[in-house]
């Protein structure tokens, strides 16, 4: 495993949230609009909001985040995630199937537009884990 990471779901106040954090922490921070992205075809009311963020400091992660929910929607408790950076693909396959033992596949591990294997899934304590793995 690369990295361990929150993702937190702020939706409409990315942005907002991940300047202020900068302001506070420091490091790069990479903001990817969904207006113009291949996202946009799976969020068309996404106009001016963030599907992915990522603050990193020393070329790490500290924290990423989106204004995307899941189909359940956004409550306080669910608006984080543990995102995964996986070194192989045998890992991301092994700990995404690990992790959905007694739980749930969210989304399947598949080829996604960023040139990675990436899959979600929540365990059987309902907690969400993101697994990536850029190829």
């Amino acid at each position: 495993m690369e990295s361990l990471s929150p993702y937190v779901s702020f939706t409409g106040k990315c942005r907002e949230a991940m300047n202020f954090y900068q302001s506070i922490f420091g490091g790069e921070l990479e903001l990817n609009e969904v207006e113009g992205s291949p996202m946009e075809q799976y969020w068309p009311d996404g106009k001016g909001q963030i599907f992915h963020s990522a603050l990193t400091l020393n070329g790490k992660p500290l924290i990423m985040a989106t204004d995307m929910t899941g189909p359940a929607g956004q409550t306080v408790g669910n608006n984080i995630q543990l995102a995964i950076g996986c070194s192989s693909e045998d890992e991301i396959h092994r700990l995404a199937n690990q992790l959905a033992e007694g739980g749930q596949v969210l989304a399947p591990v598949a080829d996604t537009f960023w040139n990675a294997l990436f899959g979600s899934v929540q365990d059987k304590f309902g907690i969400n884990w993101m697994l990536n793995y850029d190829k």
